[in-house]
Formats: structure tokens, C-alpha cells, sequence
């Protein structure tokens, strides 16, 4: 047996903001998918992968039934089958491992799942904002839910509160355009819960608050509305502002022998690098409007593009 896949995923704007009502847009990354699958000779990674599926859907069972039904009966039969996720999607490097793992599970085995194929109004989209929220929360402790979002529909979302989402179109690649996203490997595992518990406790404190609101939140949405009218000029404007402010006030989130290369960026205008979801490591979102002067200036650091201008 083997499910369909289900791709990775992009945050390219909104990482923390969206918590407080930022605007965010979210874009898949087919460049890594997983799918459930069962094997006869599982290896040591599928079993671990099975025993985490068990523990999932144990807290499955718990999730409120008016919000979403599971055929159990299935679901249990599989997983002690043998079922897992079979997965190339790096974990802890936010791109949404568990994302793509939680729509695989509604996929298959959610009653009166909500289809991609039907019209998904704004209610239809929320809803399944809400039920991904609580099946994601197993892994992360609080989710948004919009990873799985993501991977489910396949398509670009734009999030402009936390009670407005829609599926987008952006501007189409240019593949030989010189600008560029890409994403740069910091080698370490990140993990998001303690991440997410840094920025809680930040909260508390009001000049962060209204740092987060008046700079970060304004560059974020500016960044959004540049990247979906295509205003490239107005993008990396606005890109520059806000890696700037997260260098200066989300410090414990960038892996620390990325400081200096970061704020290389800022000073040259080769490129300028932003959080790739919840940060502490994993993957580190950089743009540029010259990928060739941006890898010479990165010589050495694992790069992958990943949107070309």
C-alpha cells in the first residue's frame, strides 16, 4: 500500500507574525514529499515513524467529533499493520514534516473530509484550518494549522488574519530571472515548541509587543503585498527592513555562526535572510536579486533555490 503524496512547504512571510494577525503567505516545496505507506522488511526509520503514528492516533480519538470524525476502525488496522510515514521532508527544518504527514492522515481516513476538488469557500478553508490546528497541535504543542493547509490543497495561501485565508495564484517563475528565494541549510535540527516558547514569553514584555506590531508586522504585510503585485523593487525594500529588525530582536532564533552572514547581508544588499518558519536551525529563507553575487557571497553554505524573479 501507498497513499499519495503530499509536498513540503514554504512560509515565505508570516513566521511569528501570524500568531498576532500579520499578514503570511504560504507556498508548497515539491522538492520533498512523503506519503503513508506499509512495507514488509520495515527499516528502523519506519518503525519509529509507526510507534509515533500509534501515539497519534491515540490523540486522535480525543479530538472533538463535531470538529472532524475518524474512521478509527482503518486507521488503527493500518497502523498496526505496520503503516508509517514514508518521508523525504527534513524534520525540524521548517518545512512542514509533520504538515504533510497530518494531511495525509485526513486524507485517507477523515468522514466527510472536505475535498480539494470543491469549491473551497472561505468558511470550507477555515474549517480546515481549525481541524489541521488541533491534529498538528500533537507535534508542535500549538499549530496554526496552515502547514498541513498547505500540503493538503497544494496551492499558494495567502493568510491575511487569523480568520481571512484564501488560495492564491503568485507571479509565475522566471527561469532565467536573476532574482531569487532560496534556502540555506544552517546544518542544525530546530526545534519549534521551545522556539514558539521564547516568543510567548517575549510577548510579555511591551516594547517587543510594540516592536513586533509597528516593524516587524508592517514590513511583513509591505513584503506580502510586494511579492503578489510582483513589485520587485518594493519587495526587497521592504525584505532588507525586516531581516534587519529580526537580526536585531529575534537573535535567540538564528542558529549563532549565522549572525555574522547575516547581517552581511543587510550592509552589501546581496542578499538578505529571513526565518524559514519557527527558526533555532534548520533551514534560514534568503532573497536576492542577484543569485550569482549571492552564492559568491555564501561560497561555502548549502544553498537551494527555490523561486526564481
Amino acid at each position: 500500500m501507498k497513499g499519495p503524496l503530499f509536498y513540503s512547504k514554504i512560509l515565505l512571510f508570516g513566521e511569528y507574525g501570524i500568531i498576532k494577525d500579520s499578514k503570511g503567505l504560504s507556498i508548497p516545496y515539491n522538492f520533498y514529499n512523503g506519503a503513508l505507506k506499509v512495507s514488509e522488511n520495515p527499516s528502523v526509520e519506519a518503525m519509529k515513524s509507526n510507534k509515533s503514528l500509534k501515539e497519534f492516533v491515540d490523540y486522535l480519538r480525543n479530538i472533538d467529533k463535531a470538529l472532524v470524525a475518524f474512521d478509527f476502525e482503518n486507521l488503527q488496522q493500518d497502523v498496526n499493520g505496520g503503516m508509517y510515514f514514508d518521508s523525504s521532508i527534513p524534520q525540524g527544518y521548517g518545512v512542514g514534516s509533520s504538515g504533510a504527514l497530518v494531511a495525509a492522515i485526513y486524507d485517507k481516513y477523515a468522514k466527510d473530509k472536505i475535498t480539494v476538488l470543491e469549491n473551497l469557500t472561505r468558511e470550507k478553508l477555515l474549517r480546515l484550518k481549525t481541524i489541521f490546528s488541533e491534529m498538528e497541535s500533537f507535534f508542535h504543542g500549538k499549530s496554526s494549522g496552515l502547514d498541513p493547509l498547505n500540503s493538503y490543497l497544494s496551492l499558494p495561501i495567502l493568510i491575511k488574519s487569523k480568520d481571512n485565508i484564501e488560495a492564491t495564484g503568485i507571479p509565475s517563475q522566471k527561469t532565467n530571472g536573476k532574482g531569487a528565494v532560496f534556502l540555506l541549510d544552517s546544518g542544525i535540527v530546530g526545534e519549534t515548541a521551545p522556539m514558539v516558547s521564547i516568543f510567548m514569553e517575549n510577548m510579555k514584555n511591551e516594547g517587543f509587543r510594540s516592536m513586533l506590531k509597528d516593524q516587524f508586522i508592517k514590513h511583513t504585510d509591505a513584503c506580502v503585498d510586494d511579492f503578489l503585485k510582483g513589485d520587485i523593487k518594493s519587495l526587497f525594500k521592504n525584505t532588507k527592513q525586516l531581516s534587519k529588525v529580526v537580526l536585531n530582536n529575534f537573535k535567540p532564533m538564528i542558529p549563532a555562526q549565522f549572525h555574522e552572514l547575516w547581517k552581511k547581508g543587510i550592509e552589501t544588499n546581496d542578499y538578505y535572510l529571513k526565518l524559514c518558519g519557527s527558526g533555532g536551525g534548520g533551514y534560514i529563507l534568503g532573497f536576492t536579486e542577484n543569485i550569482d553575487r549571492a552564492k559568491e557571497a555564501l561560497k561555502g553554505q548549502k544553498l537551494e533555490v527555490v523561486y526564481n524573479f
